[in-house]
């Protein structure tokens, strides 16, 4: 009796956790030439600047040195700062780019900073996040497996970025 139970409750939850799964449209070559972002266009000083540089990170400073967010804007493109997601192991906060309401690219602005094994899961997982922000246009991305942390503060910071341009 209790075999059968087992075998039926394994059976139950094997069966969950196949539904669940989420699989990934394959992408044709017409597909990935429509999901490329635009190519980079520059910007120049606004007048009355001779000489300056606009802000790579339009942000604003909070009390303690903490970044809170902000925009900024040149012609069609906008750059807005998410929150600063705290993590067990850091802070994340990205700046994400958008034309019109494209999103074009995303900056990381400061990432969790706990040693070396926290430097090699950031190289690793931070290009494959930003990859599936921009292939999904959204902050709906799956996590990386292994960077459990920086996956969710990135998602936290990029969804703060992203209702903030929207709203």
């Amino acid at each position: 009796m209790r075999r059968a139970v087992l075998t039926v409750g394994g059976t139950v939850a094997g069966l969950a956790a196949l539904m669940s799964f989420k699989t990934h449209a394959a992408t044709t070559t017409a597909d990935a030439t429509a999901a490329a972002p635009p190519p980079a266009t520059t910007t120049t000083a606004p007048p009355g600047a001779a000489g300056s540089k606009p802000s790579a990170s339009p942000s604003t400073r909070a009390a303690g040195g903490a970044s809170t967010g902000g925009t900024a804007s040149t012609g069609g493109t906008r750059t807005v700062t998410g929150k600063v997601a705290s993590t067990q192991y850091g802070p994340m906060q990205v700046a994400v780019t958008l034309a019109g309401r494209r999103i074009t690219k995303v900056t990381v602005l400061q990432q969790t900073n706990t040693g070396a094994e926290s430097s090699r899961i950031d190289a690793m997982a931070i290009p494959k996040l930003t990859g599936e922000t921009l292939t999904a246009q959204s902050a709906r991305i799956d996590a990386v497996s292994g960077a459990s942390y920086t996956s969710s503060g990135y998602i936290q910071s990029l969804q703060s970025a992203l209702d903030q341009a929207h709203a």
